[in-house]
């Protein structure tokens, strides 16, 4: 199968409903980088299923997103879980329409302890939901995508599936085990219409990082060459380039937006 555009954007106009008529699903999707993701999805025309593990939450930017003049539905997911997985994208199709978008974000920081320490629970609840959970979303994602006709996914990795931080073993395995994930489902499923592609954020400004202490942000700041930490927006405008037909011709990348870290 082609996975030549069809329609693809020509003008800042177009990109703006960019995604009408097309269903999307968000992991994580009710908070930090994967709620600018919904809201920025729902602004360009997409249907979007907002799936969290706290599903009030994702039903409360649904309707926010809804009274803005968009198409969303909230759903409680854990990605853990295969079934619960099933159950949110078979819900979305039957609720919104054939799978064409799905963004794999949900993920949790874990420990920091070197290797030898690492408490076991910890390495198991990283690896549950920051790399099981990209592969159990995908499983179910790529067959509806195929149903469909083909579709977009990116999955959010980090920096750290490019590069490694003393202490953060679990995380940073699992990262790079997203990466690998994002490179062989391009390869398995380029012939049926579907891009497969990741993004590495760099240190980005959410609530996550809001209970650090001044000496803490400014360390993190000093990592960054440009200066700064990164924005959700950042991040979520890149999301949507990849998931878009003008990257009809990207497939099986990790897009880093790390405001210049891994290129210390």
């Amino acid at each position: 199968m082609s996975t030549a555009p069809q329609n693809a954007p020509r003008s800042s106009e177009d990109i703006t409903r960019e995604f009408a008529g097309r269903t999307a699903f968000v992991t994580g999707g009710a908070s930090g980088i994967g709620y600018a993701v919904s809201a920025l999805l729902a602004a360009r025309g997409a249907a979007v299923a907002v799936a969290d593990l706290d599903g009030k939450a994702a039903e409360v930017l649904a309707e926010r997103l809804t009274a803005d003049g968009g198409t969303a539905i909230g759903l409680a997911v854990d990605v853990t879980d295969p079934e619960s997985v099933r159950v949110a994208v078979d819900t979305t199709v039957q609720r919104l329409g054939p799978l064409r978008l799905a963004v794999n974000n949900a993920g949790v920081s874990g420990a920091v302890a070197r290797l030898a320490d690492y408490p076991l629970a910890e390495w198991r609840q990283v690896m549950a939901v920051n790399l099981d959970g990209v592969f159990h979303s995908l499983r179910c994602e790529l067959p509806a995508m195929s149903e469909a006709g083909g579709g977009s996914v990116v999955n959010v990795a980090s920096i750290m599936g490019t590069v490694a931080t003393m202490g953060g073993s679990a995380y940073v395995a699992a990262k790079h085990g997203v990466v690998g994930l994002t490179k062989t489902a391009a390869l398995e499923y380029a012939a049926r219409g579907i891009r497969v592609n990741a993004v590495g954020p760099g240190f980005i400004d959410t609530p996550l990082l809001h209970t650090v202490d001044d000496e803490q942000r400014a360390a993190l700041v000093a990592l960054h060459p440009v200066g700064r930490l990164g924005t959700t927006q950042e991040v979520a405008e890149t999301i949507c380039f990849l998931l878009s037909d003008r990257a009809s011709f990207v497939q099986g990348s990790h897009h880093l937006v790390d405001g210049g870290y891994t290129a210390r």
